[in-house]
């Protein structure tokens, strides 16, 4: 528990309908520790890798492992953006070092949920969704070329949902030195009954917002997470596909003990 909410995590991942290889990782992680729980929360990541062969599959799991590991480090006491940029070093220095690794990146999106509020770090098109009683609300915005042509008003967002180019990302973790880090201006204040959904282009590409919000009101945890994988590979699964559901309830009404501390997506193939 997290002050006075039970908090749940469910995640699938699947390789879709038309690659070879799953390039998308994500982790969730509910401290066991009461104290680290308190001070620092629980995190959830999720990052779709890129890059070609293997190379995707090595950012993006990097990616989830070193957020973790930063994120929860006690020495300096690292913020969620802190713990990403961590990960963009690691990404682009092994890519240095490797020849075959050369242009690997990944997109990544963050959340923290603490002390009764939640905190979010982004690069890319993985996207947090928020769904509040009967609405959906985006809580990201896409590092992409076309949500940057809808910000100058050069087209609609009808239109960039369903545009050629709309998998061309302006940022990503470890394709460059440095990299803007997307977050919040404060914390977000939870409440109970709230559902966070994250996910990789591989699922919203494919799956409405509303369709993602009816989903996530009318299932449990990984029954949810499952059945938004199913609709968007019914749909022609044509990249990598990968939610996390992260459920806010009242203490007491989730079961939230009997989540591991530590889960890495397990891949279906």
């Amino acid at each position: 528990m997290t002050d006075d909410y039970d908090i749940t995590v469910s995640v699938a991942s699947d390789i879709g309908c038309q690659r070879t290889n799953n390039e998308d990782a994500a982790r969730s992680v509910l401290p066991g520790d009461p104290d680290v729980r308190r001070r620092k929360g629980v995190l959830v990541v999720v990052a779709d890798g890129m890059g070609g062969h293997s190379a995707g599959e090595v950012a993006s799991h990097l990616a989830v492992d070193v957020i973790h590991r930063a994120y929860y480090d006690d020495g300096g006491g690292p913020t969620l953006a802190d713990a990403l940029l961590r990960a963009n070093e690691a990404i682009y220095e092994m890519a240095q070092r490797d020849r075959a690794l050369a242009g690997m990146g990944t997109t990544c999106t963050a959340l923290v949920v603490r002390g009764g509020q939640a905190e979010c770090a982004h690069v890319g098109d993985t996207r947090l969704y928020l769904v509040r009683q009967d609405q959906i609300y985006r809580m990201t915005e896409d590092h992409s070329e076309v949500r940057s042509l809808v910000a100058h008003g050069l087209l609609s967002a009808e239109e960039a949902q369903h545009h050629a180019e709309r998998n061309v990302i302006l940022r990503a973790l470890g394709t460059h030195p440095t990299v803007d880090v997307s977050t919040w201006n404060e914390p977000f204040p939870i409440r109970a009954g709230d559902r966070f959904v994250l996910s990789s282009d591989g699922l919203h590409d494919l799956v409405e917002d509303e369709e993602i919000k009816a989903l996530a009101l009318a299932e449990q945890g990984q029954a949810a997470c499952e059945a938004m994988v199913a609709l968007a590979k019914s749909r022609g699964g044509r990249d990598n596909i990968t939610v996390a559901l992260v459920n806010i309830a009242p203490p007491g009404g989730s079961g939230a003990g009997s989540v591991r501390e530590t889960r890495t997506v397990q891949v279906r193939q």
